[in-house]
């Protein structure tokens, strides 16, 4: 039985950017860890940054990258997913990820956190 996702790359759809979202998505096939899924969504609101590719997982820091424009770019992201993966909270410094993402992160957003009852 294949294991159910957990993390998601999301790439934007309605973005007009150097590359289509099916040579990116082909791009990824088969570099990404274990239980992540490649998403395709309508405008995550990087318009002005074209192409949008963001990371999200249940428990952890979510991420937006915008001008996601070459095969480097997405070599970037590949390493990122596996970044993503390991740490528990998924929160990274701009430092720690792959270098040609470090000026393209448009947001970092913190997990959320259950309040305990009172």
């Amino acid at each position: 039985m294949p294991e159910t996702p957990d993390h998601f790359l999301l790439i934007c759809s309605t973005c007009t950017g150097a590359l289509s979202v099916d040579v990116m998505r082909n791009a990824l096939i088969g570099r990404l860890p274990t239980g992540f899924a490649v998403r395709t969504v309508t405008c995550m609101a990087g318009c002005a940054r074209p192409t949008a590719v963001g990371f999200q997982a249940v428990g952890k820091a979510h991420y937006l990258f915008g001008d996601i424009e070459t095969a480097e770019d997405v070599d970037a992201l590949a390493e990122f997913a596996h970044q993503y993966r390991n740490f528990a909270d998924g929160w990274t410094n701009a430092t720690d990820r792959p270098q040609p993402l470090f000026t393209k992160t448009l947001s970092r957003l913190p997990r959320i956190q259950l309040e305990e009852p009172s």
